[in-house]
C-alpha cells in the first residue's frame, strides 16, 4: 500500500513525486519511458513574475485577459502568486535556465505585456526540466515503473484506492502482464490529448488516458470544448507537425501570407503577439483566402547568430528538413497543442472522487479559462502539484467544491447511436481525421453533430480492450465524443472554441460546461 500513486512523468508528475517522497512512499507509473512526455518537447519556457519590472498582479491580469472571461480568478491568483517560489524550487534543483549578464534571461511571448518567460538551452526548456527532475527523482526513493499502462482506477465505497495496469516492455504485446497497485492517494498527472487530432505538436503518448480514467471513475470533466491550436507548427507535406515556439515571434518574427504580406497588424493590436486563438484563426483565414496549406513565419530580418544561439533546437530541425531559417521563411500552419479543460479540481487538486487528485494538463483548475496564456502550462503543473502534497500533508483532504450554479451540467446518458458517418470500425487515423475536420479549429452544428453521432457509434461498437493500444483508442474515442458534446452545446465563440455558425462571444455563455457520467470502475473488493 503506497501513500501516493502518481500516474504520469511530465513536469506535474515528477515534481509532485519529488515533494511527496518527503512525506511517504511514492509509486510513479508511466506508460512509456520515464522521460517521454509533453514536457520534454516544450520549447518556449515557463512564465513567472521575477523581474523588477513585473509583478504577480500583472501576470494575473495577462492570464485573465487571455482566458476570455472564463478563468477562475482565485486559481489565477494562486498560480501567479506562487510562481516565483516554484521557480526557486527549480533553481535549487539546478535546472540550467539561460542567463544574460549573470541574470536570468527572460523571453517575451504572445499576450504577455512584459518579458517573464524563463528558458533553458535556448528553446529546449522542457528537455532540461525533464532531465533535471528525473535525475532528482533517482535519489528520492520513488519507485518508478515504466511501460506501465493504467487501465482502471479502482474504487471502494466511492473512494479511489488503487489502479489496475498492464505492464509490458512492448506495450502492444498480447503477452502483457496485468497488475494491481493500491494506495491512499491517486494523483493523475498524465498530460493532454493532442493525438485526438491528425495535426498536433504533441508526442504519441498524449492520448487523454487520464481524462478517460477519471471520467469512468465518476470524476467530473470541465471545459473540454476548449482546445488550443498552436498557430505555428512547421508544415512540410509528408512530415509530422513540429512546434515552432511562440518565442520566435517574441523575438521579432513576422507572419506573412502567400503574397509575402504581413497580416496580423490588421487583426489585433498586438499583431503577431496576440493571444494564440486569435493568431491561429487569422492564419486559418489567410489559408482559406489563398487556398494555400500554410502561411510563412519570417525571421530573415533578424540577426543570424541570434537565431542560431537562441533557437538551436528549432534551427537544427529546420536545417535537417532543408530550411535555413536565417534566410528561408518557414511554412507554418496551426496544430492541436493544449487542452484547457480536463478533470475538474479545486484549488488543491482534489476532484469530486475522494482519494483522486489531478494536476497539470489533465486537470481543469480554472487557470486557463477558454484560452491558455503562453508558458503557463509548465507552471501550472508545478504550482498545483505542490499544492496537492501540501494539502495531503498539512490540511487533510477533501473533494472539489460544488459546481457553480451558472454552470451547465451534462450527465452523459451514453445514448449510443447505431449509425454514423464514415467507417464503422474505428481506427486511430479515422478518429484523428474526424476530430480535425469536425471538432477542430473551426466548428459548426452540422460537423459537431456528425462527429457526435460517429463517435457514439464507435463507442458502441468497441470490444473490451485488451492491449495498451486498444485502451488508448477506446480512451480517445470516449474523450473525443465528450468534447464534441460540449462543443455542440456551447453555442457561441470564445477562446479556443470557435463556431462559424455562432461567431460572437455571448455573455450568457460566460459559464462552464461540466460533464459527468456513471462511475464504471469496479469496487476493489471485486479484484482478485
Amino acid at each position: 500500500m503506497y501513500d501516493y500513486i502518481i500516474i504520469g512523468s511530465g513536469i506535474a508528475g515528477l515534481f509532485t513525486a519529488l515533494l511527496a517522497s518527503k512525506h511517504g512512499s511514492v509509486l510513479l507509473l508511466t506508460k512509456a519511458a520515464l522521460e517521454e512526455s509533453n514536457t520534454r518537447y516544450a520549447q518556449g519556457g515557463i512564465a513567472a513574475a521575477i523581474s523588477p519590472s513585473d509583478s504577480p498582479r500583472i501576470h494575473f491580469e495577462d492570464t485573465l485577459e487571455a482566458g476570455a472571461g472564463l478563468c477562475d480568478e482565485r486559481a489565477v491568483e494562486v498560480l501567479t502568486s506562487e510562481a516565483p517560489g516554484r521557480i526557486r524550487d527549480l533553481l535549487s534543483l539546478n535546472v540550467p535556465f539561460d542567463r544574460k549578464d549573470g541574470e536570468l534571461a527572460l523571453g517575451l511571448e504572445g499576450a504577455h505585456r512584459v518579458r517573464r518567460v524563463l528558458h533553458a538551452g535556448g528553446d529546449a526548456t522542457g528537455f532540461h526540466i525533464e532531465k533535471t527532475l528525473c535525475r532528482a527523482l533517482a535519489h528520492a526513493g520513488v519507485e518508478v515503473v515504466e511501460s506501465c499502462f493504467v487501465t482502471e482506477i479502482l474504487l471502494q465505497n466511492g473512494r479511489a484506492i488503487g489502479v489496475e495496469t498492464i505492464q509490458s516492455q512492448v506495450p502492444e504485446s498480447s503477452q502483457s502482464q496485468r497488475k494491481t497497485y493500491r494506495g491512499h492517494r491517486m494523483v493523475l498527472a498524465s498530460g493532454g490529448a493532442g493525438q485526438l487530432f491528425s495535426h498536433t505538436t504533441n508526442p504519441a503518448v498524449a492520448t487523454g488516458d487520464g481524462l478517460a480514467l477519471a471520467y469512468r471513475a465518476g470524476a467530473e470533466l470541465s471545459d473540454i470544448e476548449f482546445y488550443q491550436f498552436h498557430p505555428t507548427a512547421l508544415a512540410i507535406p509528408g512530415q509530422p507537425a513540429f512546434l515552432l515556439s511562440e518565442a520566435l515571434r517574441g523575438e521579432g518574427a513576422y507572419l506573412r501570407n502567400s503574397d509575402g504580406v504581413r497580416f496580423m497588424q490588421q487583426v489585433h493590436p498586438q499583431a503577431e503577439l496576440a493571444p494564440r486563438d486569435v493568431v491561429s484563426r487569422a492564419i486559418s483565414a489567410e489559408m482559406g483566402k489563398s487556398g494555400a496549406t500554410h502561411v510563412l513565419l519570417d525571421l530573415t530580418h533578424l540577426p543570424a547568430e541570434m537565431i542560431k544561439s537562441r533557437f538551436p533546437t528549432i534551427y537544427s530541425y529546420c536545417k535537417n528538413a532543408g530550411l535555413d531559417m536565417t534566410v528561408d521563411p518557414l511554412p507554418v500552419a496551426p496544430a492541436a497543442h493544449y487542452l484547457m479543460g480536463g478533470v475538474r479540481t479545486n484549488l488543491w487538486g482534489e476532484t469530486n472522487v475522494p482519494g483522486l487528485y489531478a494536476c497539470g494538463e489533465v486537470a481543469c483548475t480554472g487557470v486557463h479559462g477558454a484560452n491558455r496564456l503562453a508558458s503557463n502550462s509548465l507552471l501550472e503543473g508545478l504550482v498545483f502539484g505542490a499544492r496537492i502534497v501540501e494539502r495531503t500533508t498539512t490540511s487533510g483532504s477533501g473533494q472539489a467544491s460544488a459546481v457553480s450554479p451558472t454552470a451547465l451540467r451534462i450527465n452523459d446518458a451514453t445514448e449510443f447511436l447505431k449509425h454514423g458517418v464514415g467507417p464503422q470500425k474505428p481506427s486511430l487515423e479515422a478518429l484523428q481525421a474526424l476530430m480535425w475536420n469536425r471538432v477542430g479549429l473551426v466548428r459548426n452544428e452540422r460537423g459537431l453533430s456528425e462527429a457526435r453521432n460517429q463517435l457514439s457509434a464507435w463507442v458502441a461498437s468497441l470490444p473490451r480492450p485488451q492491449t495498451p493500444a486498444e485502451f488508448e483508442l477506446s480512451n480517445m474515442i470516449l474523450i473525443g465524443r465528450l468534447m464534441a458534446i460540449a462543443a455542440c452545446e456551447r453555442r457561441e465563440s470564445r477562446g479556443g472554441h470557435w463556431r462559424s455558425d455562432f461567431p460572437v462571444n455571448d455573455p450568457n455563455w460566460q459559464r462552464h460546461i461540466v460533464l459527468s457520467g456513471v462511475a464504471a470502475a469496479r469496487s476493489a473488493t471485486e479484484v482478485r
